[in-house]
């Protein structure tokens, strides 16, 4: 996997691009990858801009439920809580998604 490959699924995921992003995951792009230049995933990218299709198709190829979004200090769960979208929040949580994840090691000396 290129580090390009995986900026241009995330650029894909966050605009809604399903056929761009489905292209990158056929193509072996890691959905749980997050580059250290972002420090986003996907998932919660595409959760905060309203893609559903995109966060389903993510999550049914190997997005983490659990895994939380380093920048935005969010899990996939609290992301789309956040944005209104019920149904997303209760698919993740059929898989198993927690509000609890971990905060990431550079965010940890933060207040909450």
């Amino acid at each position: 996997m290129s580090a390009g490959d995986w900026k241009d699924m995330f650029a894909a995921a966050q605009a809604g691009d399903l056929a761009r992003v489905r292209h990158h995951i056929q193509g072996g792009v890691d959905p749980n990858y997050q580059h250290p230049e972002v420090m986003c995933t996907p998932l919660v990218a595409s959760l905060l801009q309203g893609h559903d299709a995109v966060a389903r198709y993510l999550l049914e190829h190997g997005a983490s439920p659990h895994l939380r979004s380093d920048f935005d200090g969010l899990t996939p769960l609290q992301a789309a809580r956040r944005q209104g979208r019920a149904e997303l929040a209760a698919l993740l949580q059929a898989r198993g998604a927690r509000d609890d994840a971990p905060r990431p090691f550079w965010r940890r000396w933060l207040p909450v």
